[in-house]
């Protein structure tokens, strides 16, 4: 049975952790897990920052410190508000992102637990300015409800609460750093639980971060059950403990407790991230304390952070026991208490709004530049790890036999990528006739229900060609049951459909690149897989002349993308218009192009690469002898 049949993936799916032998091996990983995160955030390649105008009012003086309340726009419109806790002086001081972590009342929550003003009270004491910030959702930040952030469309786009935090995460470092009494290169980060999560993203692509404690969140089984922890592709092939490790070798502790989720990170998740950290030969810079204790940031797990900053970012050794603080009146600290939120504040649907037209202007202003090749080196890696998809795949094969036929000989196969499991159906038709290579083309047709050659594939047996003909994933009547796609949580951890079935044609791209009798290899999409072979021919390379059936479809449209299409963040990474660009100047007709066909971009990108004849557009879907004409 095809592996992708079985049992759904899930928040609480066990991983087994991997070993890297070379400093090399895992710095190339790494690479590709932080460029992973942004991607999958829609937030690749970084957006502009545009002017944070930060306010910064109502300071109020205590015995150490002085708390502040402060708002920023993240993005126009858009805001990020918190508390900031300042020592008394001049500083410069050590400056620390405070993420809170889904405690009832957010970063206001003063219990046994859990207190996040306690802990910036005592940070403050201890010479760091620390700044509490809102998840999206919780106390001022109210232009969303926190657990109901995001839904198809948002997720075609890359929006969520994990990709909205993640941004106001990065701007809250551009905050910190902009402060006189800050000192830009002591930046650390910490918070518990779903702040955790934050802490730990936060320090994988933001190199600006020294050093970083998230609490009771680094597990190798449980990734967080929140949708702002959860993005879709985000965890298909990585997990948290492996984001954390690319904090390496930067300073790092990690808290745990026995009584959640992180119980076995002594023994499990704590050697692992350990072994990465000895690569560089920096073992000390990690370290781990585990508390007796419920899910919590409590005081002795608190005690564990402030001595891990004091060592690496204040320069001191030894214990710090937690002072005792008293927490100001909620009212002092909210931001707009008594005060109104700026009139040009965005609702949730113009905070979608805004960041999918940031997407299209970044893609407008990349596609117009006359670099196309720089475009497809960085894009085509990216658009790789968004779908899930090895390019060049190793594949395992399986022949279910032969039989010989007038004018040509069928092979039954069963196809898969080495280790994966995957059982993809085909049927390879070689022609009767002299011995030596020939040139074979691959059709994926979704409709493709037997294993007689089809009128197209006759065609070009006749002109001498082999044939390969694949049955993409679910195409070929197999149901899959106990998948629920419209779960918020299902794409973090399932590859989509599309992006399944993108990957059986590589997988039959890559088998004929392999096979002793084949030649130029060239690609054939028929009915609905035309769009599917489009993106497989943008990701593979050495490919002759493509054909893809349009079916006349508008995919500017994000609902053509939210049925049989979805895949998580294809929009905000430039959808098809994507895939045409990185197609140039491989040899290209589309045909049913319809009204809606980008022809200008595609037009545009081929005359970029030199190659503007490569490329034909029929707005009728063309015959099957002249798609043999023009594949041979």
């Amino acid at each position: 049975m095809d592996t992708r049949l079985g049992a759904a993936k899930h928040v609480s799916t066990p991983w087994a952790l991997r070993r890297y032998r070379t400093l090399a091996e895992w710095e190339q990983r790494a690479a590709a897990i932080r460029r992973h995160i942004l991607v999958c955030a829609g937030l690749w390649p970084l957006p502009e920052k545009t002017p944070l105008k930060a306010q910064v009012f109502g300071r109020i003086e205590r015995e150490g410190y002085a708390v502040e309340k402060v708002f920023f726009e993240s993005l126009p419109g858009f805001f990020v508000c918190g508390n900031l806790y300042r020592p008394l002086g001049e500083g410069p001081f050590p400056g620390l992102a405070c993420p809170h972590g889904h405690w009832e009342h957010g970063r206001l929550e003063n219990t046994e637990l859990g207190s996040i003003a306690g802990r910036c009270i005592n940070f403050a004491r201890q010479g760091m300015v620390a700044f509490s910030y809102d998840m999206v959702g919780y106390n001022d930040s109210d232009q969303f409800v926190h657990r109901e952030i995001g839904g198809r469309r948002e997720a075609l786009w890359g929006i969520g609460a994990l990709s909205l935090q993640l941004w106001n995460s990065i701007r809250v470092v551009d905050f910190l750093t902009s402060l006189e009494d800050v000192d830009a290169e002591r930046i650390g980060c910490t918070g518990a639980s779903g702040g955790g999560t934050q802490t730990f993203l936060l320090m994988a692509v933001d190199e600006r971060i020294k050093a970083a404690a998230p609490v009771n969140m680094v597990s190798a089984f449980m990734q967080g059950g929140c949708r702002c922890e959860n993005q879709g592709h985000l965890r298909l092939d990585i997990n948290n403990v492996e984001i954390a490790s690319c904090m390496a070798p930067r300073p790092l502790l990690m808290v745990s407790c026995t009584g959640d989720w992180t119980a076995n990170t002594p023994e499990v998740e704590f050697p692992a991230v350990r072994a990465i950290y000895g690569l560089y030969g920096a073992r000390d810079k990690v370290s781990e304390v585990q508390i007796d204790a419920p899910h919590n940031y409590n005081q002795p797990s608190r005690e564990g952070v402030y001595a891990f900053f004091k060592r690496h970012l204040l320069g001191g050794q030894g214990r710090v026991s937690e002072q005792p603080f008293t927490v100001e009146q909620d009212e002092d600290l909210l931001v707009f208490s008594g005060r109104k939120k700026p009139t040009h504040a965005l609702d949730s649907q113009g905070v979608f709004d805004a960041v999918i037209a940031r997407s299209e202007k970044q893609l407008a202003a990349r596609l117009a530049s006359a670099r196309i090749h720089r475009f497809q080196w960085q894009t085509r890696p990216a658009l790789v790890s968004l779908l899930g998809v090895d390019a060049a795949p190793q594949v395992a094969v399986e022949s279910l036999g032969f039989r010989r036929e007038e004018g040509y000989v069928a092979e039954n196969l069963i196809l898969g990528r080495v280790g994966r499991g995957e059982r993809v159906r085909a049927a390879f038709f070689l022609p009767r006739g002299p011995q030596g290579k020939v040139p074979a083309t691959l059709i994926a047709d979704a409709n493709w229900s037997g294993d007689e050659p089809s009128a197209l594939a006759q065609g070009l047996l006749q002109a001498g060609g082999a044939v390969l003909v694949v049955a993409p994933f679910l195409t070929d009547g197999t149901e899959r049951e106990g998948h629920d796609e419209m779960d918020p949580l299902y794409h973090t951890y399932n590859q989509a459909t599309m992006a399944c079935r993108v990957q059986d044609i590589l997988t039959g791209l890559a088998y004929l690149d392999q096979h002793l009798r084949v030649g130029k290899r060239h690609l054939v999409g028929q009915g609905e897989a035309g769009i599917w072979c489009l993106f497989a021919r943008a990701l593979a390379s050495d490919v002759g002349s493509t054909a893809v059936d349009w079916g006349r479809l508008d995919l500017g449209d994000d609902e053509a993308w939210s049925g049989a299409l979805f895949a998580p963040g294809i929009r905000a990474l430039g959808d098809v218009r994507t895939a045409l660009a990185l197609c140039a100047p491989g040899r290209l007709l589309v045909h049913g192009a319809g009204d809606h066909f980008p022809e200008r971009v595609a037009r545009r990108c081929y005359r970029a690469a030199g190659k503007g004849t490569q490329l034909m557009v029929e707005a009728e879907g063309l015959s099957e002898d002249a798609i043999v004409e023009w594949i041979n």
